[in-house]
Formats: structure tokens, C-alpha cells, sequence
């Protein structure tokens, strides 16, 4: 049997900081869009509809940003945020930075797993049946957690870039091969 890899992002959340403060009460008044309700979270939640993504933006300036299923939408939803904040009259002068803090992706390798048997043989596994029927795997020496199904169906999370995802991916599938999977 054939491995056959198949992975897309299905969510990234990155930050980033506008290095300015910002009201976020003006922004919440100015912006139907927006939930903000300082007793209980200090930051305002923005719903981004093009690209679809939502930000905690926080009065500091710091964003996190989630939703992106790639890059280029992360980018897109940050000068969203900057559009926004020009309808209450705040300048971002700064060309903000965003560092990804996780990307999520799922998939399949296109084999049939036995979860039983790879709970024993993989390093840092946790499968309960009963309360989940998917096996977690902490990938060894990486920061890439994975859920494997029996179908062979895989999420992927933890990796900060799509090379160190796709590179996790191929470690996962070499492990597996190692202990009789191919």
C-alpha cells in the first residue's frame, strides 16, 4: 500500500501589534461587526467577513488574528483591521509585522490505521476509545501535535509555517513506515 499525503490549512492564528494604542470603545461604537465587554474579556472581538476570520484586538494595539486558512488571508484580514480603524479616525503608520502563533491542518495518508496497535508502538500517544476516537500523537522532537483516525484521516496542529508542517507530516508518515505501515 501506497502512502499518499494530503494535508490543507485549516486554520492559522497569528499576532501581530500596531504599535499604537486604540479606543476600543470608539471602535466597538463605530463598527457593528465588533463585540466588546471590558468586565469580561479586556479586548474587542472583530468579525471579519472578507476574509473570513475574526481578532482580538486589545486597547495596547496587540491583534490575534484566527480564522486564515493561509498566509496571504492573514495579511488580508490585518489590513482589514488598519481599514477599519481609519473610520475612527486612528492612523496606523507602521507596516505591522504578524508572527504565526499555530497553524491547524487536516487531512488523510491514505492508509488504514490500527489505533490499538500504534497506541502501543509510537512514543507520546494518548488513546482512549471511549472518550475520543482519535489517537494523539506528539510527534518526538518537533512541535506538531497530530490526531490520527483509523480511516487515516489526520489533524495536524502545533507548527508555526507550512514547511515545518509538511515537513511533520513526512516525519509522521516515516514513523509509521518504520513500524510496518508503507
Amino acid at each position: 500500500m501506497v502512502v499518499k499525503k494530503e494535508i490543507r490549512i485549516v486554520n492559522i492564528v497569528a499576532t501581530s501589534n500596531l504599535e499604537r494604542a486604540i479606543p476600543l470603545v470608539k471602535l466597538a461604537e463605530a463598527l457593528p461587526n465588533t463585540e466588546y465587554n471590558p468586565e469580561q474579556f479586556p479586548g474587542l472581538v472583530m468579525r471579519i467577513k472578507d476574509p473570513k476570520t475574526s481578532a482580538l484586538i486589545f486597547s495596547s494595539g496587540k491583534i490575534v488574528c484566527a480564522g486564515a486558512k493561509s498566509m496571504v488571508k492573514v495579511k488580508e484580514s490585518i489590513v482589514q483591521i488598519i481599514k477599519h480603524l481609519e473610520k475612527i479616525k486612528v492612523k496606523i503608520t507602521i507596516k505591522p509585522k504578524f508572527t504565526v502563533q499555530n497553524m491547524v491542518a487536516a487531512g488523510a495518508i491514505g492508509i488504514d490505521l490500527n489505533l490499538n496497535a500504534l497506541a502501543v508502538q509510537l512514543p507520546n500517544t494518548e488513546y482512549e476509545p471511549e472518550q475520543f476516537p482519535g489517537l494523539v500523537h506528539k510527534l518526538e522532537g518537533t512541535r506538531a501535535t497530530f490526531l490520527l483516525f483509523s480511516n487515516g484521516k489526520i489533524v495536524c496542529t502545533g507548527t508555526r509555517s507550512e514547511t515545518e508542517l509538511h515537513e511533520s507530516v513526512d516525519l509522521l508518515i516515516k514513523g509509521l513506515a518504520k513500524i510496518g505501515y508503507k
